[in-house]
């Protein structure tokens, strides 16, 4: 088992990639505080895990607030000792609404929850990693968005974004063995599309040609393998990388 007794938090754990990404990591040792605000959702996967290796905590929080990130690493540390991973996979799209038509309430929700969030509990895991003193690991969920045109304007700023502050705090942190790498989705079978609701017709006419050229759609499963691959120690030189997930879409 490549994650036997660590101490993980995911976010967005209770559908698609992070579901997928808990359920990997239990079977794989690991102590995971699993975070969603659909507490439901949680206690069906704890359930469907009892068996399982590692051991499930479920905490019920919304990333884009400061409190509920600090709480679920403080309860990683209260459950099992330390932390060791943090995933920050909790995500939401735009409309792909075009510049001229975007507005300032998607804006506040989609970068409170991509990148307000995620800074949050970096922040707080790194305060963590630093007093424990022993490095620590931090995986960015990004998409493949951050780098050409998937969705709006909005949803790709934010994913470039958490790419800039993921590179930045893998090189803030080198010394202290704290790694940072990002995982960058292509098109993956999951809820993010349901979430999204109605897209405005004329931002998705503008990127339907983009969209068909995509590969077909992967699984949750691809996603939660790469995320194996950089919690465990296979990838202990690895940091500040960008893994696209995606098929080869961003090859063209």
């Amino acid at each position: 088992m490549k994650l036997l007794g660590k101490s993980i938090v995911v976010t967005g754990a209770s559908s698609g990639m992070g579901k997928s990404i808990v359920e990997l990591f239990v079977k794989e040792g690991a102590n995971v505080v699993a975070v969603a605000r659909r507490i439901e959702r949680l206690e069906a996967l704890k359930d469907s895990l009892k068996d399982a290796p590692g051991k499930i905590v479920v905490y019920q929080g919304d990333v884009s607030k400061r409190e509920d990130n600090e709480a679920m690493i403080d309860l990683a540390v209260s459950e099992f000792g330390r932390l060791d991973v943090l995933v920050n996979n909790a995500g939401v799209m735009d409309d792909m609404a075009p510049i001229a038509q975007a507005s300032d309430d998607k804006y506040a929700s989609v970068m409170s929850i991509n990148v307000y969030g995620p800074m949050c509990a970096m922040r707080k895991a790194c305060q963590v990693f630093l007093a424990q003193g022993n490095g620590g690991n931090i995986i960015n969920v990004s998409s493949v968005g951050s780098m050409h045109q998937a969705a709006g304007p909005i949803y790709c700023a934010s994913k470039a974004a958490l790419n800039s502050m993921s590179k930045n705090t893998a090189y803030m942190y080198m010394k202290d063995k704290i790694r940072c790498n990002v995982i960058a989705p292509g098109g993956i079978k999951t809820e993010i599309g349901v979430a999204m609701g109605m897209p405005n017709m004329d931002g998705y006419a503008k990127l339907s040609g983009v969209l068909q050229l995509a590969p077909e759609q992967g699984e949750a499963t691809d996603i939660a393998s790469a995320a194996l691959y950089l919690a465990s120690d296979d990838s202990a030189y690895i940091s500040g990388v960008i893994l696209p997930v995606d098929g080869g879409w961003i090859s063209f």
